[in-house]
């Protein structure tokens, strides 16, 4: 499905470049489940940017089922992305003024899906993530795990190929975490390609395909056997 070819990304900062990205080569399967763990800086979430064709390497190859994302120009890929992947991020990036349902059906309504069939998936999303009595709430109403559910809800309303989840945790208590990955491993069971980045190992080691990124090498890539 994915395949990253000798990917570096570099940054200017003032007059110094920053290696985040050091020759990488990933392969990921249609349906994995993996995580990407390591220090602060060691790049774990630009690795996730490139994943989710929101930031272009400095050079290197991606293909995304057998299409060469590298070289396609910025609508193309903005194309690919709205279709294929979705996001769910630490701090939620809900839009404020919409109520959680509105926040949900809002992909649907960039991709120009007709209004009766985005109401039907909408009014399904809100009920599968239990989230049917707040569902005429604004973000700010509502509780940090809700927001979560939300946000990912809306990033899987769309039914994309594979869903990045950068840090999804890291706002929520133990008990409120705990119930967001679960609705994430649900997903994956259902055919779902996950990728989740994170510093918690509890969560990292939930996966049976566990990445570690040390300055912007892959330093390990461990599949776990189901007898170990």
């Amino acid at each position: 499905m994915i395949r990253l070819e000798g990917i570096q990304r570099i940054f200017t900062v003032g007059d110094q470049e920053v290696r985040a990205l050091r020759d990488v080569e990933l392969t990921i399967g249609a349906g994995e489940y993996l995580t990407i763990m390591g220090p602060s800086g060691s790049g774990k979430s630009t690795l996730l940017n490139i994943l989710g064709i929101l930031d272009r390497p400095t050079s290197g190859r991606y293909r995304f089922d057998d299409l060469d994302v590298t070289s396609l120009n910025d609508e193309d890929q903005a194309r690919l992305r709205r279709r294929k992947i979705g996001f769910v991020f630490q701090f939620f990036h809900l839009v404020p003024r919409l109520t959680a349902e509105e926040n949900i059906e809002l992909p649907l309504v960039l991709a120009g899906v007709a209004p009766a069939e985005r109401r039907q998936r909408v009014t399904k999303f809100v009920r599968a993530f239990g989230l049917t009595e707040r569902a005429a709430h604004r973000p700010e109403e509502l509780s940090g795990g809700q927001r979560q559910r939300v946000a990912i809800a809306r990033a899987a309303i769309t039914e994309p190929a594979m869903l990045l989840a950068d840090e999804p945790t890291g706002n929520l208590d133990r008990t409120s975490g705990g119930e967001v990955i679960d609705i994430l491993e649900d997903l994956h069971r259902r055919g779902l390609t996950l990728v989740i980045v994170t510093h918690d190992p509890e969560i990292g080691d939930r996966a049976k395909r566990r990445i570690r990124m040390v300055d912007g090498n892959v330093d390990s890539d461990r599949v776990i056997s189901d007898e170990t």
